[in-house]
């Protein structure tokens, strides 16, 4: 059996002055525990409500350039969307179906309208029998002029004629072999086939101006009866309903063989080679934006920068359509109607105190901030100015360095001091 060592242990004597040291340490930390105890007390008998700091967003105050911008939503649309029409009331058949992909000038659909159809006939004919007319008026107006000129030369001929009746006449009257009164004859016929002659000349210019004028009033008629049938043609040939551009076919409004009347939609035709943004823009944003603005557009995959092209001139339901189109090359991927979000980027202030944005901004409508100091959050009052998505002006109330709770508030009902546990 071994033996405990209890014979061998022996009592140390504590040295000099320890106890007065235990003492002295105790002493330190009561009044250490009875300072931090006021200073809670003080600071809890100053406060009207008290929160934990984990519960709170507190930000800094602090200068750089705010970038006033606002965020919108939006969707992705086709820059050329064409919506194709009938024509006239007719019977459709289509050529194609929704969703397939098409190039410029196929045929997607065929409009049967016998009126239409008829009518062309009827223009045609109206314009071959013209043009027979305008034949035929040739050959007369060449026939009447050959025939006032026949006039003419006949005219002239008797003129001629009586002229040298007259000479012989006027050679032979000083020796006394005619009479006199047939001399006066001669030249009385002479003066009468000068005056045939002179009115055959005008009528044959009279009858060629005649026979020109209801020439050209036949040309006329043919170039009047000649755009008549064009246009029967277009209208025939706008039946067969084409692609205006390379795409893919969106919706279809029409079944096949159905009949459609005048002016009624067919089909969409969507190019996705050219996509923009149809963004929503608030109406309170309307009036700092413009056109060529520069807009940022998230696209679920990325980011890509554009410029705001197009802006609605109306308000529905308090927002206003606008337009961005890509400044660079349009992004793989996009779809029809895929949503996205956008950043419209207003202005630009540098160096200017600004602090990130919050719940506070609308709880306290911008008039009082929460300033933290020494652990208490204090109800100040406070001037903005520009805002961002991000960040707000301060104007007044605030300086650089100024801890502001920016969430969180909403459980200080508006109290002038609120104390923050950590």
């Amino acid at each position: 059996m071994i033996r405990d060592t209890s014979n061998q242990d022996a009592v140390i004597a504590p040295p000099k002055g320890h106890a007065v040291k235990r003492r002295l340490v105790f002493a330190v930390g009561a009044i250490a525990l009875v300072a931090m105890a006021y200073a809670v007390l003080h600071s809890w008998r100053g406060s009207d409500h008290s929160v934990n700091i984990s519960r709170l967003r507190i930000a800094e105050v602090g200068r750089g350039t705010l970038i006033r911008d606002a965020a919108v939503n939006g969707r992705i649309v086709a820059a050329i969307s064409p919506t194709l029409y009938s024509a006239s009331p007719a019977t459709v058949t289509l050529k194609a179906a929704a969703g397939d992909t098409v190039k410029k000038g196929d045929v997607l659909a065929v409009l049967e309208s016998p009126d239409l159809t008829d009518a062309l006939k009827r223009e045609q004919s109206s314009y071959l029998q013209l043009e027979a007319e305008v034949a035929r008026q040739q050959i007369l107006a060449r026939k009447q002029k050959l025939l006032a000129r026949r006039d003419a030369d006949t005219a002239e001929i008797d003129r001629l004629s009586a002229l040298r009746t007259l000479e012989r006449y006027n050679a032979v009257s000083n020796e006394g072999i005619i009479a006199k009164i047939e001399f006066q004859k001669a030249k009385d016929a002479l003066n009468s086939a000068e005056i045939r002659a002179k009115h055959a000349g005008q009528a044959a210019e009279l009858e060629g101006d005649n026979v020109a004028l209801e020439l050209k009033t036949k040309i006329n008629e043919l170039d009047r009866q000649r755009l008549s049938l064009a246009n029967a043609q277009r209208r025939v040939d706008e039946l067969t309903v084409r692609a205006p551009v390379d795409g893919f076919i969106g919706t279809l409004s029409v079944a096949n063989r159905s009949v459609v009347p005048a002016n009624a939609p067919l089909m969409t035709l969507v190019d996705l080679s050219r996509l923009e943004v149809e963004l929503e823009v608030p109406e309170t944003y309307v009036s700092d934006i413009g056109l060529g603005m520069n807009a940022e557009v998230n696209y679920g995959t990325g980011t890509a920068v554009a410029k705001l092209s197009a802006l609605s001139p109306e308000v529905v339901k308090n927002q206003v359509l606008a337009r961005v189109r890509f400044s660079n090359a349009q992004p793989a991927g996009l779809r029809q109607n895929q949503r996205v979000t956008a950043r419209l980027l207003i202005d630009e202030k540098p160096n200017t105190l600004m602090l990130q944005r919050g719940p506070f901004v609308e709880s306290e409508g911008g008039r009082f901030a929460y300033v933290v100091r020494d652990g208490i959050a204090i109800r100040t009052p406070i001037k903005m100015g520009a805002t961002s998505v991000s960040a707000v002006e301060i104007l007044g109330g605030l300086k650089q360095g100024d801890k502001v709770v920016i969430s969180g508030t909403e459980t200080f009902e508006n109290a002038e001091r609120v104390s923050i546990n950590q």
